[in-house]
C-alpha cells in the first residue's frame, strides 16, 4: 500500500520537473529570439521608408552596418576564442568569424535591397500624400494631417506633465498629501518664509512670493521696524528658490556660508540669458528661438547639480532615490520636447509675420510689406552677429518655401528639386565647416595652453632666482601680475577659433529648427492648399530679403576678427545674467548701450596704453642719444 502511494506521488513530481524544465527551455528560447531581434534591429534598419530616397539611404546604411559588422567580427571572433581556449579557441573563433564575415553582409544586402524596394512601391504614395499636404511622422511611420494648434495645445499639455511629475503638487485636493509626502532638504528656513512646501512649483513659489511680500512690504507696514528686513530676507528666499540651480544647491546644501560673488556665481549664471547677449540674438529669436547652444549649456549646468545631488543619493530614502532616478531618465524627452516646442512656437510667430502679406489686397500692400522686412533686417544688421543671423535664416526661409512651392505647383515635384540641391550643398559645406572649426579651435586651445604653461614656468624660475625680503615680495608680485597678463592674453587669441566653431554649429542649428518650423507651417491643414501656397509665398519672400541685405553686409563669409567686441559683449553678457538673475530688469536696448561704453572704455584703456607705451620708447631713444 505504501509502496504503490509512494510511486504515485513520484509520478507527478516528475511529470511536474519535465513541464518546469520545457518552460524554462521555452523562457531562454524567447530571451535568445528577442535578443538577436535586439541585435538585428540595431544593424540593420527595417523600418517602413518615407519615399524612395528614404529606402535608398536605409539600404546602404543597412549594407555598411552589414560589412562593418561582418569585418569587426573576423577580427573579435578569433581574439575572443584564443583568450578563452588557447590555439583551439583561436581556430574556432577562426572559423566563426569567417561565418559572420561572410552571412552579414550578404544580410546588409539583403535587407538593403528590401527596404530600396519598399521606398520605390512607397514613392506614387509619398508624391501623393505631399500634395495633399500631408506631412510624415517619423514615429508612427505614416502620413497623417498636421494641425499647427492642435500640436501646440499637445506641447504645452506634456510640458505640463513633466513639470508636475505626472501628478500635481499644488495646492488644492493633493496638498495635504504633499505635505505628507515633502521632499527631504538640507535646510527649510526659504520655505517656511513664503509659506509653501518643499515640493512646491515654480509657479506656487512666485504666487506665495507675491502673496507674502504685500503683506510685510514697508510702504504698507510703516508702523513695523522690521519690515524693511522681513521684505529683503524674503526677497533673497525667492531670488534662491526662484532658480533651478540655485534651489538644488540649497535644497541639498542649505544656506550657503559666505555670499561672496564667487561662491553665487554659478548659481546666478544663466545660460540662456548669456549666450542671447553674447550672440545677440534677441532680435531674431522670434524666428529661431532658443539657441541650442544656450539650451545645451543650461542642461549641462542642470546636469551638474543633479550629479551632486546624486553623490549624496546613500542619505536618500527608497522613495526620493527612485523619484531623482525617474526625473533622470526623462532628461532625453524634455530635450526633444523642447526642440518640438520651439520649432511650434516659431511656426506661429511666422505665421503671424506674414498676415500683412496674406491680407494683402493689391500691390502697394505688397510693397509695405516688403518695407518692413526691409526696416526688420536694417535693425537686425546693426547688431554685432546681425548679417550672419539674416544669412543663415533667410537661406532657409527661402529654400524650405521654394521646395514647397515646386511640390505644390510641379508635376511629380520636379520644381523643387533645385531647392533640395542648394539645400543638400549648404548642409554638406556646413558640416565640413563644423569639422574644420573644430579641428582649429582644439588645436589653437592646446597650443595656447602650452603657451601659457611655458610662460608660468618661466616665472617660476625667476621667482626662485630671486631673493631678498620686502624687494623679493614686490618682484614676486610684479611677476604674478605679468604672468596673469602674458596668460590671459594667449587665452583670449582663441576666442576668433572658438566663435568660428559656435557659429558654425548655431547655422546648423537655425537650418534644423527653420526647416521643421516651415514643415509645420506649410503643412498646416487647419487651412486649405491654396492657403498655404499663400504662405511659403511670403516666407519665400521674407527669406530672400534676409538673405540679400545679409550677403551684402557680409554676412555670407562669416570671420571673427574685433576680440575686443567679443570681450565686451562677453563682460556685459555676464552682468546682464546676474542683474536679471537679482531680479533687476535689463532691456535689449540696455544691453547694447553697455556693450558699446564698454568698448569704448576698452578702447581708451588701449590708447592710453599705447600713449604711454609711445613715450617710453621716446624716452629710451633721448637718452641713448
Amino acid at each position: 500500500m505504501n509502496s504503490s502511494t509512494s510511486e504515485m506521488s513520484a509520478a507527478p513530481t516528475a511529470e511536474s520537473t519535465s513541464l518546469q524544465k520545457q518552460e524554462n527551455d521555452k523562457q531562454e528560447i524567447d530571451e535568445d529570439l528577442k535578443e538577436a531581434s535586439e541585435v538585428f534591429n540595431s544593424l540593420f534598419s527595417t523600418r517602413r521608408p518615407k519615399d524612395g530616397w528614404a529606402g535608398l539611404s536605409s539600404g546602404l546604411k543597412s549594407i555598411g552596418k552589414g560589412t562593418a559588422a561582418g569585418v569587426a567580427s573576423l577580427v573579435a571572433q578569433p581574439i575572443a576564442g584564443a583568450h578563452e581556449n588557447g590555439v583551439r579557441g583561436f581556430f574556432g573563433g577562426l572559423a566563426t568569424g569567417v561565418a559572420s564575415a561572410v552571412a552579414l553582409p550578404v544580410t546588409g544586402v539583403c535587407v538593403g535591397a528590401y527596404q530600396m524596394s519598399r521606398g520605390v512601391a512607397n514613392s506614387v504614395e509619398a508624391m501623393n500624400a505631399s500634395k495633399q499636404g500631408m506631412m510624415w511622422d517619423n514615429e508612427k511611420r505614416e502620413w497623417i494631417h498636421y494641425y499647427l494648434e492642435k500640436d501646440k495645445e499637445e506641447v504645452e499639455k506634456r510640458e505640463a506633465e513633466l513639470k508636475s511629475g505626472g501628478g500635481k503638487t499644488a495646492s488644492g485636493e493633493n496638498s495635504a498629501a504633499a505635505d505628507i509626502n515633502e521632499r527631504k532638504v538640507k535646510d527649510r528656513e526659504y520655505y517656511d518664509l513664503m509659506g509653501v512646501s518643499t515640493n512646491a512649483t515654480a509657479g506656487e513659489i512666485k504666487k506665495a512670493y507675491y502673496k507674502e511680500a504685500r503683506k510685510c512690504h514697508p510702504d504698507k507696514c510703516q508702523d513695523d521696524p522690521e519690515a524693511a528686513a522681513k521684505f529683503q530676507a524674503l526677497g533673497h528666499a525667492y531670488q534662491i528658490l526662484s532658480n533651478e540651480q540655485s534651489r538644488a544647491s540649497y535644497d541639498k546644501n542649505g544656506k550657503p556660508e559666505t555670499n561672496s560673488a564667487d561662491a553665487n556665481l554659478a548659481n546666478e549664471i544663466d545660460p540662456l540669458v548669456f549666450f542671447a547677449v553674447m550672440f545677440g540674438s534677441h532680435l531674431v529669436e522670434p524666428y529661431i528661438g532658443e539657441l541650442w547652444i544656450a539650451t545645451t549649456a543650461d542642461t549641462l549646468m542642470k546636469d551638474a547639480m543633479e550629479q551632486q545631488q546624486s553623490m549624496d543619493m546613500e542619505n536618500m530614502t527608497e522613495e526620493d532615490a527612485a523619484k531623482f532616478l525617474a526625473s533622470k531618465s526623462a532628461s532625453s524627452e524634455e530635450m526633444t520636447l523642447k526642440q518640438r516646442k520651439r520649432e511650434v512656437k516659431c511656426a506661429l510667430n511666422l505665421r503671424e509675420k506674414i498676415i500683412p502679406f496674406m491680407e494683402a489686397k493689391d500691390e502697394d500692400d505688397i510693397m509695405a510689406f516688403k518695407a518692413s522686412i526691409a526696416k526688420e533686417a536694417s535693425k537686425i544688421v546693426s547688431t554685432s552677429f546681425g548679417a550672419t543671423f539674416l544669412v543663415a535664416i533667410g537661406f532657409t526661409l527661402e529654400v524650405e518655401a521654394e521646395e514647397y512651392i515646386g511640390v505644390q505647383t510641379s508635376a511629380l515635384g520636379v520644381g523643387a528639386i533645385n531647392a533640395r540641391f542648394r539645400r543638400a550643398r549648404k548642409s554638406n559645406a556646413n558640416n565640413w565647416r563644423i569639422m574644420g572649426a573644430g579641428i582649429n579651435a582644439a588645436t589653437t586651445g592646446r597650443k595656447a595652453m602650452k603657451e601659457v604653461e611655458a610662460v608660468q614656468k618661466q616665472m617660476e624660475e625667476k621667482k626662485a632666482m630671486t631673493v631678498g625680503g620686502e624687494e623679493e615680495d614686490g618682484e614676486d608680485k610684479a611677476m604674478d601680475e605679468e604672468k596673469a597678463k602674458m596668460a590671459a592674453q594667449k587665452l583670449e587669441e582663441t576666442i576668433p577659433a572658438l566663435l568660428e566653431l559656435a557659429w558654425a554649429i548655431n547655422d546648423r542649428d537655425i537650418s534644423r529648427t527653420l526647416k521643421g518650423a516651415c514643415k509645420k507651417l506649410f503643412s498646416d491643414a487647419e487651412v486649405p492648399i491654396e492657403t498655404r501656397i499663400r504662405r511659403a509665398e511670403a516666407i519665400h519672400l521674407l527669406g530672400k530679403d534676409f538673405y540679400t541685405i545679409g550677403k551684402e553686409c557680409g554676412g555670407e563669409k562669416y570671420d571673427v576678427k574685433d576680440t575686443k567686441d567679443i570681450k565686451a559683449r562677453a563682460e556685459v553678457a555676464v552682468m546682464t545674467t546676474m542683474a536679471k538673475a537679482q531680479g533687476q530688469e535689463v532691456t535689449d536696448d540696455d544691453t547694447e548701450d553697455m556693450i558699446r561704453r564698454a568698448k569704448d572704455m576698452q578702447q581708451g584703456r588701449d590708447d592710453a596704453g599705447a600713449a604711454a607705451a609711445n613715450k617710453q620708447t621716446a624716452s629710451t631713444d633721448a637718452n641713448m642719444t
